[in-house]
This record gives structure tokens, sequence and C-alpha cells, in this order.
């Protein structure tokens, strides 16, 4: 389920229903609310700035994630258009799924919705000065934030900084990539100013958020794809375009940009607080595992650390002020409903794929290698705490079952396996395809995703229920780590060392050591398993210009078997016991939904064929046809 566009006189109309006085009530129809009355008013300003941070949709939470665009998930479920895109199939007029956060269209929708308010707050008559700034900065950040979602995927976009008329003339060119980074800083630094010293409040922009913002947007700016001469030297596509301008910087001093990436993170990290980020060696492993779960839970699970949220610079709240939750039962986010087992009840939506599994490093800090003889046969003892806490996978401990199928697994595990049942057959896990419990609905890779699902047991992860947990647009470790990218790409490694320790001693892992590229490789894969899922991935394959050996390298799933060892008896019912069953896993490719492949035209998504009708100022992107 997504959010739509409301209207800000509904969102005003919820507002007034407890902030405003029956006498105001009973004299203006609130589905009549003037625009004069709308400006001349605290309240119903604020309301109308909810409403442009209703667009934020549910962030990474909607059923389709981006991790399923890239070497984090595959989506379990044909129909859903995802292949359309992972294939290279994707063209103007046969565009793949695409959440509403970066839809072209809803975007310009927001951000008109931000020009309105960008122009009619300093006029505007109520007499709160403190609160009108706050507004006109959080419309700045907003600004800038939907813009940034556009770039990220389109590279220059039009820039539009006015509420047009019904009657204007909508045609307009993509402005260049230098003029669009430039204009959103430029928003994020008034935001900046504008929020300094005002309240901040989970869900909303502050002057710590727009500072988070710029330090992604500047490092962007400074990364491969976006240097014209770098982007041509690595892709055709792009060598070849006439217009590269559009998506890449043709001049300026590439290690300046670096620069400015590197001290408007460091602003960050001297403005903000991250969780648990001064300790001077790694803590134990469990203790590890719970502190990535308290980060994913954002302080909202009862069985968790609620001063980890902290962490949030921005989120998406579960909070009537400026979103509508779903009508499912407790109104919440159902992520774990989503991508949980379908062991219990759950739709296994975007589940995580060999590749990433094997990305988690050895509690060493050494990598995983199937070629190990070790490894291969305990594929995930001794790994990265954060895996534990991110991935579910066969014998994995998790809640309780639900009441119908409790009895088939009374130890509450994992079951993604097959496993010999001592009369000569396979008794197929409970969370397979092949379940005796559901089978329309199981792991295509044999895993699912853990991040994210609330781990208390006391709200059970099925159907009857929903979670309430942060998402989280932009937190504290994606700070550090732009900080330490920057760092390492000005030569400057032991501070980059230094900040990418303290989020792995959170953690449980060891130090980093390494230097030079291979300081750049680790540096690269703790970024990918800090973020897991949290919708960076795809767009740091495409800044690095990696994605040929993500996304292109198609999905690996594993298969489990567990035979009896000699003389022993199965367990009725069956429960995960290496005394018992000897276990074998087999990675295998995976092209039941899709055919993964690379083209270099996939750096960029295409403008849609009826945008590119109605503007016919725009100029495509390189690979597609016009």
């Amino acid at each position: 389920m997504r959010i739509r566009n409301l209207t800000y006189l509904i969102l005003a109309a919820m507002f007034f229903g407890t902030a405003c006085n029956q006498d105001f009530l009973n004299t203006q129809p609130l589905d009549k609310i003037s625009s004069e009355a709308t400006w001349g008013d605290g309240p119903l300003s604020e309301a109308f700035i909810y409403n442009v941070y209703s667009f934020l949709g549910y962030g990474g939470f909607e059923e389709q994630g981006l991790s399923s665009y890239t070497d984090e998930a595959m989506f379990t479920h044909a129909g859903r258009n995802i292949n359309t895109f992972t294939q290279g199939d994707e063209q103007p007029s046969n565009v793949a799924w695409r959440s509403s956060t970066y839809e072209w269209g809803n975007m310009y929708l927001a951000i008109r919705q931000a020009n309105t308010a960008i122009e009619r707050l300093p006029t505007s008559t109520f007499p709160d000065d403190n609160l009108r700034e706050r507004l006109l900065g959080e419309a700045h950040f907003l600004r800038a934030y939907y813009y940034q979602q556009l770039v990220r995927f389109y590279g220059g976009v039009p820039i539009i900084d006015r509420a047009y008329g019904l009657d204007e003339d909508y045609s307009i060119t993509r402005s260049t990539w230098k003029e669009c980074i430039d204009f959103i800083v430029s928003d994020l630094d008034q935001a900046i100013t504008l929020l300094d010293g005002k309240p901040e409040t989970p869900g909303r922009a502050s002057k710590l958020s727009a500072l988070a913002l710029k330090s992604r947007v500047l490092l962007y700016d400074a990364s491969d794809l976006h240097d014209a001469t770098t982007a041509a030297a690595n892709s055709s596509a792009l060598s070849g375009y006439s217009n590269i301008e559009l998506v890449a910087n043709t001049s300026g001093d590439r290690r300046a940009r670096w620069q400015a990436a590197k001290d408007a993170a460091k602003a960050v990290l001297d403005e903000g607080q991250g969780y648990k980020l001064d300790l001077s060696a790694p803590v134990s492993p469990e203790e590890g595992q719970q502190n990535y779960i308290n980060i994913a839970m954002g302080g909202g699970s009862a069985v968790g650390d609620a001063s980890a949220a902290v962490e949030l610079i921005f989120q998406r709240t579960h909070t009537p002020l400026y979103t509508v939750e779903s009508n499912w039962p407790l109104g919440g986010i159902h992520f774990g409903i989503n991508n949980g087992p379908n062991g219990y009840h759950n739709w296994a939506g975007n589940t995580p794929i060999q590749q990433l599994v094997d990305d988690y490093e050895m509690m060493d800090g050494s990598k995983f290698d199937w070629d190990n003889p070790e490894h291969a046969a305990d594929p995930y003892a001794n790994r990265d705490p954060r895996f534990y806490a991110s991935i579910l996978y066969d014998g994995a401990g998790w809640k309780p079952r639900p009441s119908d199928v409790a009895a088939l697994d009374p130890a509450d595990e994992i079951q993604t396996g097959y496993y010999a049942d001592g009369n000569g057959g396979i008794l197929n896990g409970i969370d397979t395809r092949e379940s005796t419990i559901e089978n329309w609905n199981g792991s295509r890779t044999h895993y699912y995703v853990r991040k994210f699902i609330d781990p208390d047991p006391a709200l059970p992860d099925n159907q009857s229920s929903a979670q309430v947990i942060p998402w989280p647009f932009i937190r504290y470790s994606e700070a550090v780590l732009n900080y330490a990218e920057a760092s390492i790409e000005l030569g400057e490694e032991e501070e980059a060392r230094n900040w990418l320790n303290k989020l792995r001693f959170r953690v449980g892992m060891p130090a980093v050591k390494e230097s030079g590229e291979a300081l750049m490789e680790t540096y690269r894969n703790e970024r990918r398993i800090e973020l897991a899922y949290e919708e960076h991935r795809y767009h740091d394959a495409r800044r690095w210009m990696i994605p040929e050996s993500t996304v292109g390298r198609g999905i690996k799933a594993i298969n489990i078997e567990a035979t009896l060892k000699p003389g022993a008896s199965p367990h009725v019912p069956y429960r995960y016991d290496k005394s018992v069953y000897d276990y074998t896993y087999t990675v295998v490719d995976n092209t039941e939904n899709e055919t993964r492949r690379w083209d270099d035209k996939m750096y960029f998504r295409p403008i849609t064929r009826n945008e590119m009708n109605r503007n016919d100022q725009l100029v495509q992107n390189p690979g597609y046809a016009e």
C-alpha cells in the first residue's frame, strides 16, 4: 500500500480536530479554507507543510523495495514489473516499477507544494516568527530532498523554483547536473540557517538533517559517475552521450569536490551524535548484534535500547501529523508481513540473495570463502554480528510461531531446507516454497530479511499485527561513512580507518588495517553491510560505476539438505541439530523470475514517454530511444 496525493485541506481538517477552537470550526467550513486564511494562521500553515511531508510516502517500507533492484535481494512474486529493469528491458514507453518517492510526476507535485510554501511563508501574517522560520526551513529542506531523489534517478532535471499557474507553459529544459547540485545545496544552506536553534521533532526536518542531506549530495557530486571524464572512460553509453553535462560535472576541480564532501560530512559529525561510537575496542558479538538491532528498531522496540534513536537524523515516523497509515490492524508499518517467512503467514517479498550473505565477513575480519572447507561446512557460523541481526537463515532462532504452526516447530527456528525424515523421504522446511503451511509465498533464495522486523516475541509477526518502526531516510552512520570515503579519496587513510573502526567496534568487529585499494574495497563492503536494505546500495553501485558486478552478476540462492548421521533418529517434529543431521549447502543460480544483466543505460532511469510528450524540451537519458 502506498500514500497517494493528499490535499493539505484534509490534513488541516485533521489537525484542527484537536488544535482549533469550535467557534472557528463553526464559522468557516474546513473544505473551503481560502489561501489567505491558510497563510494567516500558524496551525493551517503547519498543516500545509505536513502535506509536503506526505510525499515521502512509506520510505523504504513499501511492498517492493529498491533492494530488489540490486545485489541485496530478489523480489519473490512474479508480475510486479521488477524484471523489466533488472533484465535491462526498460524503455520510456515501458518503465519498470518505481517507488512513488522517486517517480518524476509525484516528486514534482511535492516540489510544487514546497514552492508554494516558500513563496507564501515570507509574507504570511500569523504572528509567530519562530514558527514561520521553522516552516520555511522545512520547506527548503523538503524541496531539496525531493530534487535529490530525482537527480539520483535521472541526473539533471528541470529546476522549477516557483508554483506554476494552471494556464502557464510547462515546457522547460533539463538543468545540468552542476546546476541541480548547486540549487539543492543552496536550498539546504537556507534550511540550515532557518532551522538553527529551532525545536527538533522526530520525523521533521532539522538543522542536522539539512547538514546530513548536504553531505550526501556533495558525496554523490564527487563520485565517479558524476565526473564526466571518468564516467565517459568507464561507460560506452556515457562516452557517446552528447549531453553528458546533464548527468556529470564537465569542469571544475574534482579534488575540491571531495574536500567539500569531507567538510560537509564532518559538519554532521560535529553537530550530531551517533549511537555507541565512542568505543576503543570491539564489544562482544552478542552485544554487537543487539546494538545493530537497536539501531534498526530506531529505539522503538520494547526489547531494545530507546537511546538508539539518536542514530536517526531524518526518519519516517508513525504519526498522524503528516502521514496516513493504512487501514490494517494497528495501523502500522507492514515490513514484517511483506518480507517475513511464509511459515509465519508472511509474504517473503524482498528476500536476501546469496551475494549479500557471502559479503558478511567472518568474526575475525577475514572474508567468507566457499572454497574454505570449514566455511562451506558451516556457512552461518562465526560471522559479522550484523549478519545475525539482518538475515534469517536455516536454523536461525526466531519468534514464536503462529498458533496453527506452533506444533510443527516448537523450537521456533527458521526452516528453509529439506530434511531426511528417517523413512527414506524428505521433510520440506516450513519456510520453503513447498511448505505445508503456505506454498505461494516462500523465499526463492532460502533466506528472509530480519532487519527492520521487531524481534519482540510479544508482537507476533503475522498478518494480524503491524509494526511501528521508523524508516531511516538519513542516519548518523551514513555521515560517518561519507566522511570516511571522502577521507580515503583525499589520501587521509588513518582518519578514514579511525571512523570506520568506530562503526565496527560498535557491532563487535575488529579494526580495519588495510590501505590503498584494499582499504577502499573494505570501506565499500562496510558501507554495504552497515546500510543494507536502506536504499543505498542501488545508488552507491552506480556512483562507483560497479553495477556490472552487482546487479550484473545475477541471483545466487542456497539449497540446504540434511541427512541423518549413521544410527541417528530424526527429530519429530524436526528441529535444527548438527549432532543428528549432516547439513550440506549448495549455491545455485536462480532465474525463476528474472535473468539479470547489466546494460550501461541502467545508470540512469528513462524519462517516461508521457513526460517527454508533455514537455518537448526534455532530452532523454543515454541509451534510451527518444
